[in-house]
């Protein structure tokens, strides 16, 4: 069953819409080049744990409106008191259960850089660029940002990033490792399109446990138990039976998630 999940205060809060097994939030502050506030933080944790609730759903894409992809949080917000911290939306996004893309159409600063990297794949455009201004605004970022950035591209590349605050183009991103596919802006919905067909039509369980466990190994937090049974769910599932039919048939598996 589709789905569309309105904003209960404002029109430029995230978005959230989903259709089958793809949900898409979209940030909607344009022309602040989608910078975050603490209402968008509270917005977004509900809208991630929406998604995690909804097991139908495989793929989770994250966009922004307008020209940019997103600004990160409001500087001069920083310090202030909120509900939700961006630490912990940005974590929870890591961790969330569906297959998650950020589509890049436009510049990635600040927190949004973590915001993007907490995704399992990036999608961008030639033309885009990244930097992340930490140092230079006083910051010291969080420890799960730092281990993302040093974990997913490097220590060098996370120095590089973090200690110069400098300005990396598409092609720079492509090559550390921040964008895991690069297309020119008219054909970025294509790939973007291919990645969220080829990962929705995998078995879910073995699609989403295999994420979660990936995530941890990458953290050095790997759970050898919770590994070991969700390995046996998947061994044991109607998925894998129809997998192996399909795959004798030479035809598409019709996977329930069972």
């Amino acid at each position: 069953m589709n789905a569309i999940t309105e904003p209960t205060d404002s029109s430029d809060l995230p978005e959230l819409r989903i259709e089958g097994a793809v949900a898409t939030i979209r940030l909607r502050r344009p022309a602040q080049a989608n910078r975050l506030s603490a209402d968008d933080l509270e917005r977004l944790a509900a809208l991630i744990a929406e998604v995690d609730a909804r097991p139908e759903v495989l793929v989770l894409l994250l966009r922004g409106s307008g020209k940019y992809f997103c600004s990160g949080y409001d500087i001069g917000s920083i310090g202030a008191e909120r509900k939700v911290d961006f630490e912990g939306v940005v974590d929870a996004l890591e961790m969330a259960r569906a297959v998650t893309v950020a589509v890049l159409h436009g510049g990635v600063y600040g927190g949004a850089t973590d915001l993007a990297l907490a995704c399992d794949f990036r999608v961008g455009a030639t033309g885009i660029d990244m930097f992340m201004p930490a140092a230079r605004l006083g910051l010291h970022y969080y420890r799960s940002g730092l281990e993302r950035y040093v974990s997913r591209l490097g220590l060098d590349n996370a120095k590089l990033l973090f200690l110069t605050a400098r300005k990396i183009d598409a092609l720079e991103m492509k090559r550390i490792g921040y964008l895991t596919q690069l297309a020119e802006p008219e054909r970025l919905e294509e790939e973007v399109s291919a990645l969220v067909r080829d990962c929705a039509s995998m078995a879910p369980i073995a699609l989403t446990g295999m994420k979660h466990h990936l995530n941890r190994i990458a953290r050095g937090t790997l759970d050898p138990q919770a590994l070991d049974a969700s390995i046996r769910s998947a061994y044991l599932s109607e998925d894998l039976r129809e997998g192996q039919s399909a795959w004798a048939q030479k035809r598409a598996a019709k996977f329930q998630g069972k």
